[in-house]
């Protein structure tokens, strides 16, 4: 696998540079998650990529490498509570501060994957796809992806019928159709339109 280059927004100097990336903008439950890493140049890790475009088991792989290779790195999220109280844009930029917060040493900039930036105290830039270009932003790409689909594996056993552990809360046919027969559990997100009428048809 190709690996990814960073050239084109390379530090100055001795400048740490923090990827941040998120996952689980469009479940309809359980937290969005997302994680802050600043790589170490000196150990470079091979086969960092956009999550989606890599295996289960490569992630699973590259998941241990990253946390031992990076100079820093943070998972954090949003609860589903924060969700329906700010809303999943609001929440996701929560989540973002509170990675990028949490990392032991503090980055000089910082990269996120898409278009919006949360409010940082450091100058920040967003980067449109920055997972399939950043370094950085891949590896928190993966670290958020892992930890995420884990959850999603444990909440399985707390709320079985859903089939949360194949499709990670996504709004699938078969996620809807047991929200409908079930009803919501309370990781169900309730500002998202689904959630919300199957409650309303319920009640």
């Amino acid at each position: 696998m190709t690996q990814l280059s960073m050239d084109w927004c390379a530090p100055v100097g001795n400048e740490l540079i923090a990827g941040v990336d998120e996952v689980g903008r469009g479940p309809l439950c359980g937290a969005v998650v997302t994680a802050a890493v600043i790589l170490d140049p000196l150990r470079p890790i091979e086969g960092l990529n956009d999550s989606k475009k890599l295996t289960e088991a490569r992630r699973e792989a590259l998941f241990p490498l990253i946390q031992e290779r990076a100079l820093a790195w943070c998972i954090a999220r949003a609860e589903v509570e924060e969700i329906d109280q700010l809303n999943i844009l609001h929440a996701t930029m929560l989540a973002m501060q509170r990675a990028v917060a949490g990392l032991s040493t503090r980055p000089d900039r910082v990269l996120i994957d898409g278009n919006r930036c949360p409010v940082l105290p450091m100058p920040s830039e967003a980067v449109i796809k920055g997972d399939s270009r950043v370094p950085a932003i891949a590896a928190a790409s993966i670290l958020a992806k892992v930890a995420r689909d884990r959850e999603m594996q444990a909440l399985e056993l707390l709320y079985p019928g859903y089939g949360i552990a194949q499709h990670k809360g996504y709004p699938t046919p078969v996620h809807l159709a047991a929200l409908r027969e079930l009803g919501a559990t309370p990781i169900h997100r309730r500002s998202f339109a689904p959630v919300r009428d199957v409650i309303a048809l319920l009640d």
